[in-house]
């Protein structure tokens, strides 16, 4: 039955709609304006009074306001073109959302609504008398708004609640017709016509009329608590050679203790262990990657030299930072040509840490950086129990993490505010071939050094270094060992000479009844 109303199935910004159809050729013509935005068309039934957008955050409506479609005042003097000259000229108005009102245009839908009313643009209307040039009273096509958020009638507000829970959304706008919103739907009647998944703010935060809402403020109150933290902990770890191997057992011991780390490594981007992004992912463009996902509670951001030259870090601060070594690597390039030029480069990384910077103490560039660092805490990595420095600061009270040795072999151990904590023995990491392989017991160390200094508990840190291995599918390119032909074959990813160095001495240290090839 008549009347009734046609909108587009998808649309927005009240692009398409027809109001108050009456006959069978309004039907047909509201519905080819409506396709024009969508598919498929919508048919309803056309309620009777003022169009209220009532805004729901968080289980809550903040406000209220009644929204009054793009009209003209008679002044019985102006034409109607003239009195819509005179309503743009408020400096409120803009084309579309640039300021608080949009303009007012006579296209095609004011020239129907004029039509309706027996006039067009060049009538002089009666002084006092209203033309609606816009069926719908969206601000996007020159609407105006009234808060009334003081006067909404409880069963109201309840009524858009329950509306926009019972859809499942945190932020949610009740489209509500009814001729009072002061009182009761019950009473009076009205209805829905449409729920937003996107309400604007626009007519809230700066009504026509009335008092201005606040409406963000829940949004932000929602998404981030009071006293919730809003930023994930931020581990970086820079060097020349064990970045990747040392940033991957990292990022096993946080999800060994229940977190959902996001890494970034040089073979790509890992979202809880799943590689997302594939490729060299050790600058600022990955990093914000990880951080902008919303699945991580923890980010360890292995932090490359050439990022660092071309583009800064990607975060302002990290919570611990650590560097592993300077080697002779990359020089040359980029006016990067000695070691002492690319320390500095990499003590970035310790510059902008503000809980713990972890240095390894057995090198004597990365050493330097430790007055260069405005965290809270150093800690010192050293696989020296003799290291005349580190014993020094562990007497001091500082944090340190050093090798000690023992009946059994040699002990993974730190040292924290006068502690002593034995952590674990190196022949039960898996990655380090029972001891054997001296970079990743330091790997290791300085992996247990960041995970401490994050705050994870000493049982996790365990459980992380005791199930980590250098399998492919754990570390791919990185001491892959393999077993299954007639000698053994241990496949690393070296590009400098210390590393093929370090796997040479480790090819020394393995029991080897023929020949060794590198």
């Amino acid at each position: 039955g008549f009347p009734v109303v046609t909108k587009p199935y998808n649309g927005n910004h009240g692009r398409g709609i027809s109001i108050c159809l009456r006959t069978d050729a309004e039907v047909v013509d509201g519905y080819n304006k409506a396709k024009e935005i969508s598919r498929s068309v919508i048919v309803e039934t056309f309620l009777e009074g003022d169009d209220h957008r009532l805004l729901v955050v968080n289980g809550d409506l903040v406000a209220a306001t009644r929204r009054t479609p793009g009209h003209v005042v008679g002044d019985g003097v102006h034409s109607i073109a003239q009195l819509v000259e005179i309503v743009n000229q408020d400096p409120r108005r803009g084309v579309g959302h640039e300021k608080v009102l949009t303009r007012i245009e006579l296209d095609a839908q004011a020239q129907m609504m004029m039509a309706r009313e027996g006039v067009d643009a060049d009538t002089v209307i009666d002084d006092g008398r209203v033309v609606y040039l816009r069926s719908t009273a969206n601000l996007s096509t020159g609407g105006t708004a009234t808060d009334v958020t003081d006067i909404i009638h409880p069963d109201n507000r309840d009524m858009a609640v329950r509306a926009i829970r019972a859809i499942g959304l945190d932020v949610g706008g009740v489209d509500f017709l009814t001729t009072n919103i002061a009182e009761s739907y019950k009473a009076i009647g009205g209805g829905i016509c449409e729920c937003n998944a996107a309400p604007g703010f626009r007519m809230h935060v700066a009504p026509s009329e009335g008092t201005p809402r606040d409406v963000a403020g829940p949004v932000i109150d929602m998404l981030f608590p009071p006293g919730a933290p809003s930023r994930v902990p931020i581990a970086a770890v820079t060097g020349t050679n064990g970045k990747t191997t040392t940033a991957r057992m990292l990022a096993h011991i946080t999800k060994m203790a229940g977190y959902t780390p996001g890494m970034t490594t040089t073979d790509g981007v890992y979202i809880d262990g799943q590689r997302t992004v594939e490729g060299d992912m050790t600058g600022p463009v990955s990093a914000r990657m990880v951080l902008a996902d919303p699945q991580i509670d923890l980010a360890v951001l292995e932090t490359a030299r050439g990022g660092l030259l071309r583009a800064g870090m990607g975060v302002r601060h990290v919570n611990v930072g650590a560097v592993l070594n300077v080697q002779s690597d990359h020089l040359g390039l980029k006016g990067i040509d000695t070691l002492e030029q690319l320390a500095e480069i990499k003590r970035i990384v310790v510059e902008v840490a503000t809980d713990c910077a972890v240095l390894n103490a057995d090198d004597p560039q990365v050493l330097k950086m430790s007055g260069y660092t405005e965290a809270k805490v150093i800690c010192y990595v050293t696989m020296n129990p003799q290291h005349g420095l580190v014993r020094e600061h562990i007497r001091a009270g500082g944090r340190a993490c050093a090798l000690e040795a023992g009946v059994n072999g040699q002990m993974i151990t730190l040292y924290d505010k006068g502690s002593h904590i034995p952590l674990l023995w190196t022949h039960l990491i898996p990655a380090t071939m029972e001891g054997r392989a001296l970079h990743n017991v330091q790997n290791a160390m300085v992996a247990a050094s960041m995970a401490f200094s994050l705050g994870i508990k000493l049982d996790a840190i365990r459980q992380g270094l005791r199930t980590f291995d250098t399998t492919f599918f754990q570390a791919p390119g990185r001491m892959n060992v393999f077993n299954e032909h007639p000698f053994k074959v241990l496949f690393d990813y070296g590009h400098n000479a210390h590393a093929v160095g370090v796997m040479a001495d480790l090819a020394q240290r393995l029991d080897v009844t023929g020949k060794r090839i590198v």
